[in-house]
């Protein structure tokens, strides 16, 4: 090869060889920004675990206002059966069942959309801290220590992940029992 073809081929070489750094540095810049964005968007996510107030509130009325709808369609049907064939015999016993369980059942609904709103903040802090983790290589566990999570709701969701530990949360590492399935 002739030093004329040497250069050339050099010189392509040097042309291909800043061609394809420009392009890492762009790949570089926008994997930076979409990390940024992505953390932030987990960071809010920490932040704001779980369903909204305004979220809690339509569910909590929503489901409040289908239980209510059903009982007062049975105590109508009890005054209308009692109307219906003038006599009100036991009536006053049926809408005193009715409201007995009414209010039960609304404790029930209460608990049951407490509960919900409890586990779907938790989903909420873990998925956050598994995306963070995920986007700097860190151990989720640790992440969540250096934040302020406390290690009950870390050392839950591993022993969930694992499927074989049910874990009380005395103490400070917890009461665990391992079941095999």
């Amino acid at each position: 090869m002739g030093r004329g073809a040497q250069a050339q081929t050099q010189q392509l070489i040097d042309q291909q060889l800043t061609s394809q750094n420009g392009m890492n540095q762009q790949l570089y810049n926008s994997s930076q920004s979409l990390g940024s964005s992505a953390a932030g968007g987990y960071q809010n996510f920490l932040a704001n675990p779980g369903y909204t107030p305004a979220e809690q509130s339509a569910i909590t009325n929503l489901s409040g206002g289908a239980l209510a709808s059903s009982f007062d369609a049975l105590a109508q049907n009890a005054a209308n059966r009692a109307a219906r064939t003038r006599n009100s015999a036991g009536y006053g016993e049926l809408i005193d069942s009715l409201a007995r369980t009414r209010g039960q059942d609304q404790a029930n609904l209460a608990q049951g959309n407490q509960i919900a709103f409890a586990n779907a903040a938790r989903s909420g802090t873990l998925s956050a801290l598994g995306g963070l983790s995920g986007l700097y290589g860190t151990d989720a566990n640790l992440l969540g220590r250096a934040i302020g999570v406390p290690a009950q709701l870390l050392s839950a969701s591993a022993s969930n992940a694992q499927g074989s530990n049910f874990n009380l949360g005395f103490g400070p590492g917890g009461l665990s029992f391992g079941f095999k399935g």
